[in-house]
């Protein structure tokens, strides 16, 4: 009851596929006893898979634009988030002063 039950598969279910044979190869050489090498032939440049950007300078003045808007955007964020920080952190000090000094003067009236 206690002991797990481990499932059998005595045959695989699905598609089996065999293992591919690999089979080698020999590579021979032939030998020319000097015969010169032809001359490399000029290949020619390649062509780019996808072209290239270009850009223009208004777009480059678009993009330092746009990168500078959100460093100020980020910036103004980070710059609240810490300033509503420090506000609670004061407002919360404050409260522990003020119950402290309500807790010291009841005690002194007695």
């Amino acid at each position: 009851m206690f002991r797990p039950k481990v499932p059998t598969m005595p045959q695989p279910t699905g598609l089996v596929t065999p293992p591919a044979l690999i089979e080698p190869t020999a590579v021979i050489q032939q030998h020319t006893p000097q015969t010169p090498a032809p001359a490399p032939a000029v290949a020619p440049a390649p062509v780019p898979a996808r072209p290239t950007v270009q850009l223009t300078p208004g777009a480059v003045i678009a993009l330092v634009g746009s990168g500078t808007a959100v460093v100020l955007v980020v910036g103004a964020v980070l710059v609240s988030m810490l300033l509503a920080v420090a506000i609670t952190g004061a407002s919360v000090a404050i409260c522990a002063l003020v119950i402290r000094s309500l807790i010291t003067a009841e005690g002194k009236r007695r």
